[in-house]
Protein backbone atom coordinates (compact mmCIF):
# COMPACT_ATOMS: atom_id res chain seq x y z
CA UNK A 1 0.00 0.00 0.00
CA UNK A 2 1.54 3.40 -0.92
CA UNK A 3 0.44 7.41 -1.09
CA UNK A 4 2.20 8.93 -3.54
CA UNK A 5 1.89 11.65 -5.37
CA UNK A 6 4.25 10.56 -8.32
CA UNK A 7 1.98 8.19 -9.92
CA UNK A 8 2.81 7.34 -13.38
CA UNK A 9 1.21 8.55 -16.20
CA UNK A 10 1.41 8.85 -20.09
CA UNK A 11 -0.88 10.32 -23.23
CA UNK A 12 0.63 7.56 -25.15
CA UNK A 13 -1.44 4.37 -26.03
CA UNK A 14 1.96 3.14 -26.87
CA UNK A 15 2.69 2.36 -23.21
CA UNK A 16 -0.26 -0.05 -23.19
CA UNK A 17 0.70 -2.15 -26.14
CA UNK A 18 2.48 -4.86 -24.32
CA UNK A 19 -0.46 -5.27 -21.48
CA UNK A 20 -3.37 -6.66 -23.53
CA UNK A 21 -1.98 -10.28 -24.06
CA UNK A 22 -0.12 -12.07 -21.65
CA UNK A 23 1.71 -13.24 -24.49
CA UNK A 24 2.79 -9.99 -24.82
CA UNK A 25 4.05 -9.52 -21.45
CA UNK A 26 5.64 -12.81 -21.28
CA UNK A 27 3.81 -13.71 -18.20
CA UNK A 28 4.32 -16.98 -16.51
CA UNK A 29 2.22 -19.75 -18.02
CA UNK A 30 2.54 -22.06 -15.04
CA UNK A 31 1.19 -21.01 -11.70
CA UNK A 32 -0.95 -22.08 -8.91
CA UNK A 33 -4.55 -21.89 -8.92
CA UNK A 34 -7.24 -21.40 -6.16
CA UNK A 35 -5.95 -20.09 -2.96
CA UNK A 36 -2.83 -19.49 -2.36
CA UNK A 37 -2.34 -17.16 0.24
CA UNK A 38 -4.67 -17.37 3.77
CA UNK A 39 -3.81 -16.33 6.89
CA UNK A 40 -7.16 -17.01 9.20
CA UNK A 41 -5.85 -14.45 11.72
CA UNK A 42 -5.99 -11.84 9.69
CA UNK A 43 -8.50 -12.32 7.17
CA UNK A 44 -12.20 -11.53 7.64
CA UNK A 45 -13.67 -14.98 7.26
CA UNK A 46 -16.63 -15.54 5.21
CA UNK A 47 -17.53 -17.00 1.73
CA UNK A 48 -16.82 -15.12 -1.55
CA UNK A 49 -18.94 -15.08 -4.48
CA UNK A 50 -17.95 -14.68 -8.11
CA UNK A 51 -19.33 -15.37 -11.70
CA UNK A 52 -17.09 -18.10 -13.58
CA UNK A 53 -15.81 -17.64 -17.15
CA UNK A 54 -17.86 -19.10 -20.49
CA UNK A 55 -21.43 -18.78 -18.45
CA UNK A 56 -20.22 -21.80 -16.64
CA UNK A 57 -22.44 -20.00 -13.51
CA UNK A 58 -22.07 -18.49 -10.53
CA UNK A 59 -19.66 -20.03 -7.52
CA UNK A 60 -19.57 -19.26 -3.89
CA UNK A 61 -16.34 -20.18 -2.15
CA UNK A 62 -14.79 -20.89 1.35
CA UNK A 63 -11.68 -18.85 2.54
CA UNK A 64 -9.62 -22.37 1.12
CA UNK A 65 -11.06 -22.44 -2.43
CA UNK A 66 -12.96 -24.92 -2.07
CA UNK A 67 -16.75 -24.59 -4.10
CA UNK A 68 -19.52 -24.58 -1.51
CA UNK A 69 -22.55 -24.18 -4.28
CA UNK A 70 -22.33 -23.40 -8.38
CA UNK A 71 -25.62 -22.16 -9.99
CA UNK A 72 -25.68 -23.35 -13.38
CA UNK A 73 -28.33 -21.46 -14.44
CA UNK A 74 -27.29 -18.02 -13.01
CA UNK A 75 -24.61 -16.39 -15.49
CA UNK A 76 -24.21 -13.09 -14.59
CA UNK A 77 -23.51 -10.54 -12.20
CA UNK A 78 -24.57 -12.97 -8.97
CA UNK A 79 -24.39 -11.62 -5.65
CA UNK A 80 -25.49 -13.27 -2.06
CA UNK A 81 -28.43 -12.01 -0.22
CA UNK A 82 -29.31 -13.29 3.10
CA UNK A 83 -30.98 -16.50 4.00
CA UNK A 84 -28.71 -17.65 0.92
CA UNK A 85 -30.83 -16.26 -1.96
CA UNK A 86 -28.62 -15.00 -5.38
CA UNK A 87 -29.50 -12.58 -7.41
CA UNK A 88 -28.52 -12.30 -10.95
CA UNK A 89 -28.56 -13.03 -14.70
CA UNK A 90 -30.35 -16.02 -16.19
CA UNK A 91 -28.80 -18.47 -18.40
CA UNK A 92 -30.94 -17.01 -21.43
CA UNK A 93 -29.64 -15.08 -24.33
CA UNK A 94 -30.78 -11.75 -25.14
CA UNK A 95 -31.60 -11.11 -28.67
CA UNK A 96 -29.23 -8.09 -28.70
CA UNK A 97 -26.21 -10.54 -27.91
CA UNK A 98 -24.17 -8.41 -25.24
CA UNK A 99 -27.16 -7.84 -22.55
CA UNK A 100 -29.03 -9.85 -20.22
CA UNK A 101 -32.49 -10.80 -21.02
CA UNK A 102 -33.50 -11.48 -17.12
CA UNK A 103 -32.52 -10.46 -13.93
CA UNK A 104 -33.69 -13.64 -11.46
CA UNK A 105 -33.57 -13.78 -7.31
CA UNK A 106 -33.21 -17.86 -6.69
CA UNK A 107 -33.61 -19.31 -3.33
CA UNK A 108 -30.87 -22.01 -2.06
CA UNK A 109 -33.32 -24.87 -3.99
CA UNK A 110 -32.63 -23.16 -7.30
CA UNK A 111 -36.33 -21.90 -7.31
CA UNK A 112 -37.23 -18.26 -9.26
CA UNK A 113 -38.91 -16.31 -6.68
CA UNK A 114 -38.44 -12.89 -8.74
CA UNK A 115 -37.47 -11.88 -11.93
CA UNK A 116 -37.51 -8.62 -14.52
CA UNK A 117 -37.34 -8.61 -18.17
CA UNK A 118 -39.07 -5.87 -19.37
CA UNK A 119 -36.87 -2.75 -20.23
CA UNK A 120 -37.62 -3.39 -24.16
CA UNK A 121 -39.49 -5.43 -26.35
CA UNK A 122 -37.12 -7.58 -28.89
CA UNK A 123 -37.57 -8.96 -31.97
CA UNK A 124 -35.64 -12.33 -32.12
CA UNK A 125 -34.19 -14.37 -35.36
CA UNK A 126 -37.43 -15.88 -36.12
CA UNK A 127 -39.26 -13.21 -35.87
CA UNK A 128 -40.85 -13.72 -32.63
CA UNK A 129 -41.36 -10.68 -29.74
CA UNK A 130 -39.95 -11.40 -26.81
CA UNK A 131 -39.08 -8.93 -23.46
CA UNK A 132 -35.19 -8.45 -22.59
CA UNK A 133 -34.03 -6.79 -19.05
CA UNK A 134 -31.22 -5.67 -21.74
CA UNK A 135 -29.35 -5.49 -18.01
CA UNK A 136 -25.69 -4.88 -18.26
CA UNK A 137 -22.86 -4.71 -16.05
CA UNK A 138 -24.55 -3.69 -12.47
CA UNK A 139 -27.86 -3.82 -10.47
CA UNK A 140 -28.83 -2.61 -6.70
CA UNK A 141 -31.37 -4.46 -4.65
CA UNK A 142 -33.12 -1.51 -2.10
CA UNK A 143 -31.07 -1.88 0.93
CA UNK A 144 -27.46 -3.20 -0.67
CA UNK A 145 -26.40 -0.29 -1.55
CA UNK A 146 -22.56 -0.92 -2.56
CA UNK A 147 -24.15 -4.45 -3.32
CA UNK A 148 -22.05 -5.51 -0.61
CA UNK A 149 -22.31 -6.78 3.28
CA UNK A 150 -22.24 -4.37 5.99
CA UNK A 151 -22.96 -4.89 9.22
CA UNK A 152 -26.24 -3.82 10.02
CA UNK A 153 -27.87 -4.16 6.23
CA UNK A 154 -30.61 -5.69 5.02
CA UNK A 155 -30.79 -6.13 1.56
CA UNK A 156 -34.83 -6.97 0.41
CA UNK A 157 -35.27 -10.25 0.25
CA UNK A 158 -38.97 -11.03 -0.31
CA UNK A 159 -39.78 -7.27 -1.36
CA UNK A 160 -38.01 -4.00 -2.06
CA UNK A 161 -36.85 -2.04 -5.14
CA UNK A 162 -34.56 -2.69 -7.79
CA UNK A 163 -31.86 -0.35 -9.65
CA UNK A 164 -30.90 -1.51 -13.13
CA UNK A 165 -28.33 -0.80 -15.57
CA UNK A 166 -29.42 -1.38 -19.09
CA UNK A 167 -29.47 0.06 -22.47
CA UNK A 168 -31.00 1.89 -24.85
CA UNK A 169 -31.03 2.47 -28.56
CA UNK A 170 -30.54 6.19 -29.47
CA UNK A 171 -30.08 8.05 -32.26
CA UNK A 172 -28.87 11.61 -31.11
CA UNK A 173 -26.93 13.73 -33.90
CA UNK A 174 -25.29 16.31 -31.44
CA UNK A 175 -23.34 13.30 -29.95
CA UNK A 176 -23.02 10.97 -33.30
CA UNK A 177 -23.59 10.62 -36.29
CA UNK A 178 -24.02 6.35 -34.96
CA UNK A 179 -26.68 5.02 -33.30
CA UNK A 180 -25.85 4.78 -29.72
CA UNK A 181 -25.85 2.01 -27.58
CA UNK A 182 -26.75 4.12 -24.73
CA UNK A 183 -26.98 3.85 -21.32
CA UNK A 184 -30.24 3.53 -19.17
CA UNK A 185 -30.80 3.00 -15.79
CA UNK A 186 -34.08 2.50 -14.32
CA UNK A 187 -35.82 1.62 -10.94
CA UNK A 188 -38.45 -1.29 -10.47
CA UNK A 189 -41.00 -2.26 -7.76
CA UNK A 190 -41.20 -5.51 -6.77
CA UNK A 191 -44.03 -6.09 -9.22
CA UNK A 192 -42.16 -4.84 -12.55
CA UNK A 193 -43.40 -0.97 -12.51
CA UNK A 194 -40.53 1.79 -13.55
CA UNK A 195 -40.71 3.62 -10.80
CA UNK A 196 -37.74 6.33 -11.79
CA UNK A 197 -35.39 6.29 -15.43
CA UNK A 198 -31.76 8.38 -16.35
CA UNK A 199 -30.45 8.44 -19.97
CA UNK A 200 -27.12 8.96 -20.16
CA UNK A 201 -27.06 10.94 -23.39
CA UNK A 202 -29.62 13.35 -22.14
CA UNK A 203 -27.18 14.74 -20.04
CA UNK A 204 -24.07 15.38 -21.88
CA UNK A 205 -23.72 18.95 -21.02
CA UNK A 206 -23.76 18.31 -17.43
CA UNK A 207 -20.42 15.43 -18.03
CA UNK A 208 -17.68 18.49 -18.21
CA UNK A 209 -16.24 16.64 -21.42
CA UNK A 210 -14.40 19.27 -23.76
CA UNK A 211 -14.68 20.52 -27.23
CA UNK A 212 -11.90 17.83 -28.22
CA UNK A 213 -13.42 15.11 -26.21
CA UNK A 214 -16.85 15.94 -28.13
CA UNK A 215 -15.16 15.85 -31.02
CA UNK A 216 -13.57 12.52 -30.51
CA UNK A 217 -16.77 11.08 -29.18
CA UNK A 218 -18.35 12.52 -33.11
CA UNK A 219 -15.07 10.67 -34.56
CA UNK A 220 -14.79 7.77 -32.73
CA UNK A 221 -16.74 4.37 -33.35
CA UNK A 222 -13.66 1.52 -32.68
CA UNK A 223 -15.40 0.39 -29.67
CA UNK A 224 -18.83 0.07 -31.49
CA UNK A 225 -20.46 -3.13 -31.39
CA UNK A 226 -22.77 -5.25 -33.65
CA UNK A 227 -26.24 -5.40 -32.73
CA UNK A 228 -28.23 -7.27 -34.97
CA UNK A 229 -32.13 -6.20 -35.88
CA UNK A 230 -34.90 -7.62 -37.72
CA UNK A 231 -35.40 -10.93 -38.80
CA UNK A 232 -32.74 -10.72 -41.56
CA UNK A 233 -29.89 -11.11 -39.77
CA UNK A 234 -27.24 -10.27 -42.66
CA UNK A 235 -28.42 -6.78 -41.25
CA UNK A 236 -25.96 -5.30 -39.12
CA UNK A 237 -26.37 -1.60 -37.43
CA UNK A 238 -23.52 -0.91 -35.47
CA UNK A 239 -24.24 0.96 -32.70
CA UNK A 240 -21.58 3.26 -30.43
CA UNK A 241 -21.06 2.00 -26.48
CA UNK A 242 -19.83 6.04 -26.30
CA UNK A 243 -19.81 5.92 -22.43
CA UNK A 244 -19.34 2.46 -21.02
CA UNK A 245 -21.09 3.25 -17.84
CA UNK A 246 -19.86 0.05 -15.88
CA UNK A 247 -21.32 0.72 -12.42
CA UNK A 248 -24.45 2.16 -10.81
CA UNK A 249 -24.91 2.21 -7.16
CA UNK A 250 -27.27 3.92 -4.31
CA UNK A 251 -25.46 6.21 -2.49
CA UNK A 252 -27.21 4.67 0.96
CA UNK A 253 -27.11 6.64 4.45
CA UNK A 254 -23.98 8.51 4.68
CA UNK A 255 -22.39 11.49 6.93
CA UNK A 256 -22.55 13.98 4.18
CA UNK A 257 -26.41 13.71 3.57
CA UNK A 258 -26.51 13.88 7.77
CA UNK A 259 -24.54 17.29 7.78
CA UNK A 260 -27.59 18.69 5.48
CA UNK A 261 -25.19 18.13 1.86
CA UNK A 262 -28.27 17.83 -0.58
CA UNK A 263 -25.96 16.38 -3.29
CA UNK A 264 -25.47 12.89 -0.97
CA UNK A 265 -28.80 11.94 -0.61
CA UNK A 266 -29.09 8.14 -0.05
CA UNK A 267 -31.36 7.41 -2.72
CA UNK A 268 -29.28 9.00 -5.47
CA UNK A 269 -27.21 7.36 -7.52
CA UNK A 270 -23.40 7.13 -8.31
CA UNK A 271 -21.96 5.95 -11.92
CA UNK A 272 -18.99 4.99 -13.53
CA UNK A 273 -18.40 6.14 -17.37
CA UNK A 274 -15.23 4.26 -18.12
CA UNK A 275 -15.08 5.39 -21.46
CA UNK A 276 -15.01 8.97 -20.46
CA UNK A 277 -13.37 8.86 -16.78
CA UNK A 278 -16.22 10.14 -15.43
CA UNK A 279 -17.52 9.36 -12.01
CA UNK A 280 -20.69 11.12 -10.88
CA UNK A 281 -23.70 11.41 -8.93
CA UNK A 282 -27.03 11.61 -10.09
CA UNK A 283 -29.95 13.02 -8.43
CA UNK A 284 -34.09 12.05 -8.37
CA UNK A 285 -34.53 14.55 -10.87
CA UNK A 286 -31.75 13.45 -13.20
CA UNK A 287 -29.50 16.14 -12.76
CA UNK A 288 -25.75 15.19 -12.00
CA UNK A 289 -25.09 16.67 -8.81
CA UNK A 290 -21.29 16.03 -8.38
CA UNK A 291 -18.43 14.97 -10.42
CA UNK A 292 -14.82 13.47 -10.22
CA UNK A 293 -13.34 13.73 -14.09
CA UNK A 294 -12.70 13.20 -17.16
CA UNK A 295 -9.85 15.45 -17.06
CA UNK A 296 -8.22 15.68 -13.37
CA UNK A 297 -6.53 18.56 -13.88
CA UNK A 298 -9.42 20.47 -13.43
CA UNK A 299 -8.99 21.30 -9.99
CA UNK A 300 -6.09 21.58 -7.42
CA UNK A 301 -7.73 18.64 -5.86
CA UNK A 302 -8.21 16.41 -8.65
CA UNK A 303 -5.06 17.31 -10.03
CA UNK A 304 -3.71 15.44 -6.20
CA UNK A 305 -5.25 12.59 -6.48
CA UNK A 306 -4.16 11.74 -10.12
CA UNK A 307 -5.94 11.16 -13.00
CA UNK A 308 -8.08 8.14 -12.60
CA UNK A 309 -8.65 5.61 -15.89
CA UNK A 310 -11.16 3.39 -17.26
CA UNK A 311 -12.24 2.89 -13.44
CA UNK A 312 -14.87 0.42 -11.90
CA UNK A 313 -17.15 0.01 -9.14
CA UNK A 314 -17.23 3.65 -7.33
CA UNK A 315 -19.33 3.46 -4.67
CA UNK A 316 -19.51 4.88 -1.07
CA UNK A 317 -18.45 2.81 1.88
CA UNK A 318 -21.56 1.79 3.51
CA UNK A 319 -22.80 2.73 7.33
CA UNK A 320 -21.12 0.50 9.53
CA UNK A 321 -17.97 -0.33 7.79
CA UNK A 322 -14.42 1.14 8.18
CA UNK A 323 -14.42 4.12 5.93
CA UNK A 324 -18.57 4.74 5.82
CA UNK A 325 -19.27 7.77 3.49
CA UNK A 326 -15.82 7.55 1.61
CA UNK A 327 -15.80 6.84 -2.19
CA UNK A 328 -14.25 3.70 -3.15
CA UNK A 329 -13.37 3.22 -6.41
CA UNK A 330 -11.08 0.83 -8.45
CA UNK A 331 -8.79 2.75 -10.82
CA UNK A 332 -7.86 0.60 -13.62
CA UNK A 333 -5.43 2.25 -15.59
CA UNK A 334 -4.85 0.83 -19.20
CA UNK A 335 -6.24 3.80 -21.57
CA UNK A 336 -9.67 5.34 -21.59
CA UNK A 337 -10.90 9.43 -22.32
CA UNK A 338 -11.63 11.60 -25.29
CA UNK A 339 -9.49 14.54 -26.01
CA UNK A 340 -7.12 15.50 -28.33
CA UNK A 341 -5.59 13.92 -31.08
CA UNK A 342 -2.01 12.23 -31.04
CA UNK A 343 -0.21 10.22 -32.87
CA UNK A 344 -1.17 7.17 -31.10
CA UNK A 345 -4.95 8.42 -30.31
CA UNK A 346 -5.48 9.61 -33.78
CA UNK A 347 -9.04 9.92 -33.55
CA UNK A 348 -8.72 11.35 -29.47
CA UNK A 349 -10.22 8.17 -28.11
CA UNK A 350 -8.20 6.29 -25.66
CA UNK A 351 -6.00 9.15 -25.20
CA UNK A 352 -4.67 8.81 -21.34
CA UNK A 353 -2.79 5.38 -20.26
CA UNK A 354 -1.41 4.11 -17.72
CA UNK A 355 0.34 0.72 -16.72
CA UNK A 356 -0.82 -0.41 -13.11
CA UNK A 357 -3.74 -0.27 -11.41
CA UNK A 358 -4.73 1.31 -8.10
CA UNK A 359 -7.87 1.33 -5.23
CA UNK A 360 -8.68 4.83 -3.84
CA UNK A 361 -10.85 5.56 -0.90
CA UNK A 362 -11.73 9.35 -1.31
CA UNK A 363 -13.09 12.11 0.99
CA UNK A 364 -15.55 13.11 -1.93
CA UNK A 365 -16.31 16.45 -0.56
CA UNK A 366 -12.57 17.72 0.26
CA UNK A 367 -11.41 15.59 -2.66
CA UNK A 368 -8.70 14.14 -0.99
CA UNK A 369 -6.97 10.29 -0.83
CA UNK A 370 -7.70 8.91 2.79
CA UNK A 371 -6.58 5.50 1.60
CA UNK A 372 -4.71 4.32 -1.62
CA UNK A 373 -3.51 0.67 -2.29
CA UNK A 374 -0.76 0.46 -5.39
CA UNK A 375 2.53 -0.52 -6.28
CA UNK A 376 5.38 1.87 -7.72
CA UNK A 377 8.32 2.10 -9.35
CA UNK A 378 9.41 -0.94 -11.23
CA UNK A 379 7.07 -3.19 -9.81
CA UNK A 380 3.79 -0.89 -10.47
CA UNK A 381 2.81 -3.23 -13.43
CA UNK A 382 2.90 -6.81 -11.37
CA UNK A 383 -0.94 -4.84 -9.96
CA UNK A 384 -2.44 -4.11 -13.28
CA UNK A 385 -6.84 -4.86 -14.10
CA UNK A 386 -6.67 -2.81 -17.36
CA UNK A 387 -10.53 -4.04 -17.48
CA UNK A 388 -12.90 -5.24 -14.92
CA UNK A 389 -12.52 -5.12 -11.48
CA UNK A 390 -13.66 -4.18 -7.70
CA UNK A 391 -13.03 -3.31 -4.27
CA UNK A 392 -14.85 -4.26 -0.94
CA UNK A 393 -14.45 -2.77 2.42
CA UNK A 394 -14.36 -5.82 5.00
CA UNK A 395 -16.18 -4.94 8.68
CA UNK A 396 -12.18 -5.80 9.94
CA UNK A 397 -10.60 -2.67 7.87
CA UNK A 398 -9.37 -4.69 5.33
CA UNK A 399 -10.51 -4.36 1.58
CA UNK A 400 -11.37 -7.59 -0.29
CA UNK A 401 -9.74 -6.54 -4.39
CA UNK A 402 -11.12 -7.87 -7.34
CA UNK A 403 -7.68 -7.59 -9.96
CA UNK A 404 -10.13 -8.73 -12.59
CA UNK A 405 -8.49 -9.46 -15.95
CA UNK A 406 -5.61 -11.17 -14.05
CA UNK A 407 -8.27 -13.82 -12.54
CA UNK A 408 -6.88 -12.76 -9.34
CA UNK A 409 -9.11 -11.64 -6.06
CA UNK A 410 -7.00 -11.14 -2.48
CA UNK A 411 -7.50 -9.52 0.67
CA UNK A 412 -5.52 -6.62 1.88
CA UNK A 413 -4.87 -5.29 5.25
CA UNK A 414 -4.50 -1.19 6.12
CA UNK A 415 -0.68 -1.81 5.42
CA UNK A 416 -1.37 -3.63 2.35
CA UNK A 417 -0.38 -6.91 3.48
CA UNK A 418 -1.91 -9.97 1.78
CA UNK A 419 -4.02 -11.86 4.13
CA UNK A 420 -5.55 -14.27 1.43
CA UNK A 421 -5.12 -14.96 -2.08
CA UNK A 422 -7.30 -16.64 -4.64
CA UNK A 423 -6.66 -17.39 -8.56
CA UNK A 424 -9.69 -18.41 -10.57
CA UNK A 425 -9.27 -21.88 -11.88
CA UNK A 426 -12.16 -21.66 -14.58
CA UNK A 427 -10.42 -20.45 -18.02
CA UNK A 428 -11.98 -19.92 -21.01
CA UNK A 429 -12.51 -22.34 -23.51
CA UNK A 430 -12.01 -20.36 -26.25
CA UNK A 431 -8.63 -18.92 -24.49
CA UNK A 432 -6.94 -20.86 -21.94
CA UNK A 433 -4.61 -17.71 -20.84
CA UNK A 434 -7.78 -15.97 -19.78
CA UNK A 435 -9.66 -16.39 -16.40
CA UNK A 436 -11.08 -13.09 -15.48
CA UNK A 437 -12.90 -12.30 -12.68
CA UNK A 438 -15.45 -9.69 -12.92
CA UNK A 439 -16.35 -8.97 -9.59
CA UNK A 440 -15.68 -11.10 -6.39
CA UNK A 441 -17.51 -10.28 -3.24
CA UNK A 442 -17.11 -11.77 0.26
CA UNK A 443 -20.21 -12.22 2.58
CA UNK A 444 -20.36 -13.67 6.74
CA UNK A 445 -21.10 -17.37 7.05
CA UNK A 446 -24.12 -16.74 8.84
CA UNK A 447 -25.68 -15.25 5.68
CA UNK A 448 -25.85 -18.98 3.60
CA UNK A 449 -27.54 -21.09 6.98
CA UNK A 450 -27.87 -23.59 4.85
CA UNK A 451 -24.23 -24.54 4.95
CA UNK A 452 -22.56 -25.97 7.81
CA UNK A 453 -18.95 -23.35 8.73
CA UNK A 454 -16.03 -24.69 7.20
CA UNK A 455 -12.85 -25.34 8.77
CA UNK A 456 -10.34 -22.81 8.41
CA UNK A 457 -6.94 -23.58 7.00
CA UNK A 458 -3.91 -21.45 6.58
CA UNK A 459 -2.15 -21.37 3.44
CA UNK A 460 1.44 -20.47 3.62
CA UNK A 461 3.15 -20.51 0.08
CA UNK A 462 6.46 -21.16 -0.83
CA UNK A 463 8.55 -17.90 -1.87
CA UNK A 464 8.96 -18.34 -5.34
CA UNK A 465 12.63 -18.78 -5.49
CA UNK A 466 11.67 -22.30 -3.62
CA UNK A 467 9.32 -23.28 -5.80
CA UNK A 468 9.81 -26.14 -8.47
CA UNK A 469 8.50 -28.82 -11.12
CA UNK A 470 10.15 -31.19 -10.87
CA UNK A 471 11.08 -33.12 -14.49
CA UNK A 472 9.12 -36.90 -14.76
Amino acid sequence: MTRKKGWLFSLSWLCMAGMISSATLAAPTIYPTGTTIYHPDKAWNGYTVYRTPDDKGVVLIDMNGNIVRRWADVVGLGRILPEGYIIGVAAEESPNGNDGAELVQVDWEGNVIWSFNKTEQMETEDAATIWSARLHHDWQREGFHAGYYAPGSSPAITNGKTLILAHKNVTVPEISGRRLNDDYILEVSWDGEVLWDWLASDHIEEMGLSEAARRAIRQSGADSRPLTTGVDMDVVIRSQDWLHINSATYLGPNRWYDKGDERFHPDNVLISARHANIVAIIARNGEIVWRMGPDFRETEALLEVGQVIGQHHPHIIPTGLPGAGNLMVFDNGGAAGYGEPTPVAPDGRNNVARRSSRVLEIDPVTIEIVWEYSMSGHSSFRFLSWNVGAAQRLPNGNTLITEGSAGRAFEVTVDGEIVWEYLNPYFYASDNTRHNIYRAFRVPYDWVPQLDIPEERAVVPPHPSEFRIEPQ
